[in-house]
């Protein structure tokens, strides 16, 4: 049995090293002709947008391999017949790192520092701890867990909130009380810190509108490192700028981020863009996971992370 492959860069074609025989590996960006009608495994861009899916019109191809975990906008726009597979596995850790970092430089109020230290200012401050606080994760998927272990050592009192309301065991954490979503409510007074991994689509759009984002507790910080849309852009920019909670914020309804816009000059809000996935862990990761799809193949085994199934 022979299989062709195609990936989007060079980059990704060095990473996957070695493949077994019977695969054919080509580069091909989805910018250029195809390389062939019938393709076995195209890996799109990383940051291509569901829209270059529908170059693939008119093509037979078996799986298109995704490289984020979401899938927003894919079912739009992938062409019928094909089945769809997401990057589960490939961000998990590298998203639950930068959730810990934000937590801790807006906790910790670096900014303030990195500020003080462009002026040549000496300006310490008794500031909150990451240690002790309250926080609630909303989502509990993958990159949920993988922050709730990487918040262990940090003595915080962890809850969640997940479609299904479970008690899970978590690796290095232990019992984790997963609360269901009609919980979420009632359950954000009680949070210092409440970290959205969730993602997004109709269902969860606007989820912090300002009615939820009103029973924040005083002094909350919001961390977002799941889809811009869950939270409604104007209700959080009201919030801030009253100074009555404080976000740190990894994704945003408009992306990139437009110049001028109001939440660059927002009072209490730390902005990274959109860098939850963007790290070194990544490339080895999606290699491995390409790797394992085109092995399946081979045996004739069915592929994993499928979301969306052929239509």
């Amino acid at each position: 049995m022979s299989i062709l492959v195609t990936v989007p860069t060079d980059r990704l074609a060095e990473n996957l090293g070695a493949l077994p025989a019977g695969v054919e590996l080509t580069v091909w960006d989805m910018g250029s002709p195809p390389p062939a009608e019938r393709i076995d495994i195209v890996v799109p861009p990383y940051m291509g947008g569901p829209q270059v899916l529908e170059r693939l019109e008119g093509l037979d191809i078996r799986l298109v391999q995704g490289q984020s975990i979401g899938y927003d906008g894919v079912a739009e726009h992938l062409p019928s017949g094909m089945t769809f597979a997401n990057a589960a596995s490939v961000h998990e850790t590298s998203t639950a790192e930068l959730a810990l970092a934000l937590m801790l430089a807006a906790q910790r109020q670096i900014p303030r520092f990195v500020l003080a230290q462009q002026r040549g200012e000496w300006s310490p401050r008794f500031g909150p701890s990451l240690a002790d606080r309250r926080v609630l994760l909303v989502g509990f998927g993958g990159v949920g867990t993988a922050i709730a272990r990487r918040l262990a050592p940090f003595e915080v009192e962890i809850s969640a909130v997940a479609r299904t309301a479970r008690t899970e065991r978590v690796d290095g954490v232990g019992d984790v009380t997963v609360h269901g979503t009609h919980e979420l409510p009632d359950l954000l007074a009680d949070a210092d810190i409440v970290v959205l991994s969730l993602p997004g689509g109709d269902e969860t759009r606007h989820l912090f509108d300002a009615a939820m984002l009103s029973r924040l507790a005083d002094g909350a910080l919001l961390v977002n490192v799941g889809r811009g849309g869950l939270i409604d852009t104007d209700a959080l920019l009201a919030e801030l700028t009253t100074g009555r909670i404080r976000a740190a914020l990894d994704v945003f309804e408009d992306e990139p981020l437009p110049a001028g816009h109001p939440l660059w000059q927002a009072p209490n809000l730390l902005i990274s863009p959109h860098m939850g996935g963007a790290s070194t862990a990544m490339n080895p990761r999606i290699a491995r996971l390409i790797r394992r799809q085109i092995e399946r193949m081979l045996e004739g085994e069915p592929p994993v992370n499928v979301v969306l199934p052929a239509s």
